[in-house]
């Protein structure tokens, strides 16, 4: 196994190289974003040769913050929420703890950085960032729980999408030291549309704006998420529709012998001894996931897109 697989998912082309196609056509499972995506992105039309207007920009933001629950002032556009992060750590400019198991590059967003592996270890003067949900493990921290720190709290709601009420982004505003970060591209199905949003006090927010200029984010991504964060209909059949498929997928891994861990429905954590050997031979099969060099008995699922790929993964996991 390649260690380039233990960095990031989604390393479609270097699995290919290394494992063939076996029983193509290939099944991502290792990134964690949902398969079905969003399909209104295919009927709105696009005019290349213009920039992207402010006023589409704002209308963007509009949308979006409804859907948080916060005022349009409380809203930047980022071409993806981990720059985003990577903005805030700077403008916070104070040490910072980051939560451990999570996001890799949780590690880089503040100059002065340590892990932890409870959010009551950070101390008082330092920033603390963590992921709610969590990736890997899928753990889910109490909104009450995050709502009691009074230092600075930096929050990446990536997955909360597809986790009602798990979200405390409503709770950001002036004078509060909380920052939220949310992503579209997970529960939207379109990350490489490259889109995300800082939700925070409005003086953090009108820093990354004047870090960012006037267009942070291309035409696309800004008709894509106007539409998509009022399409309700959508969100919550997708919403059910996810939790029925992590439910799903739990039983067919229990049927192997593997127990599945984690509150968010887009993917589940498995702990085992031979985790390695069985990333090996579920790629052979041209089915990918996501393993962990911090963690070697830990493999990531994502969702199968349908029942054909559940069929081939219990497949696979049967026959080796």
């Amino acid at each position: 196994m390649s260690g380039a697989f233990r960095w990031h998912g989604g390393r479609l082309e270097e699995a290919r190289k290394l494992y063939g196609e076996g029983d193509g056509p290939w099944i991502d499972l290792s990134t964690g974003i949902n398969p079905v995506a969003w399909p209104g992105a295919e009927g709105i039309p696009l005019d290349w040769r213009a920039l992207p207007d402010p006023a589409a920009l704002a209308d963007l933001e509009a949308a979006a913050a409804a859907y948080f629950g916060v005022e349009p002032a409380c809203v930047c556009t980022v071409p993806g929420s981990e720059i985003g992060l990577r903005i805030v750590g700077r403008m916070l400019d104070r040490p910072g703890r980051h939560l451990t198991p999570s996001y890799r590059t949780h590690g880089e967003v503040f100059a002065q950085n340590i892990a932890v592996r409870a959010p009551e270890e950070a101390p008082a003067g330092t920033a603390l960032l963590l992921a709610n949900p969590n990736n890997p493990d899928g753990r889910l921290f109490p909104r009450e729980r995050l709502l009691a720190r009074e230092e600075w709290l930096v929050v990446d709601e990536a997955f909360a999408d597809c986790v009602p009420g798990s979200s405390i982004a409503s709770h950001v505003g002036e004078g509060r030291r909380l920052v939220v970060l949310r992503s579209f591209g997970k529960f939207f199905g379109l990350a490489g549309v490259r889109l995300g949003f800082v939700i925070g006090p409005p003086d953090i927010v009108a820093g990354c704006r004047r870090l960012l200029g006037d267009w942070p984010v291309s035409a696309a991504a800004i008709a894509f998420g106007r539409a998509a964060y009022r399409d309700g209909a959508w969100i919550a059949g997708t919403v059910e529709a996810l939790t029925d498929k992590a439910r799903e997928l739990d039983i067919l891994l229990a049927r192997h012998g593997l127990t599945a861990r984690g509150e968010c429905p887009l993917f589940r954590l498995v702990e085992t001894e031979d985790a390695a050997s069985l990333f090996d031979r579920l790629a052979r099969r041209a089915i990918l996931t996501r393993p962990f060099d911090q963690e070697p008995r830990w493999l990531r699922f994502g969702l199968p897109a349908g029942e054909a790929e559940m069929a081939r993964l219990d497949a696979a996991l049967a026959h080796g």
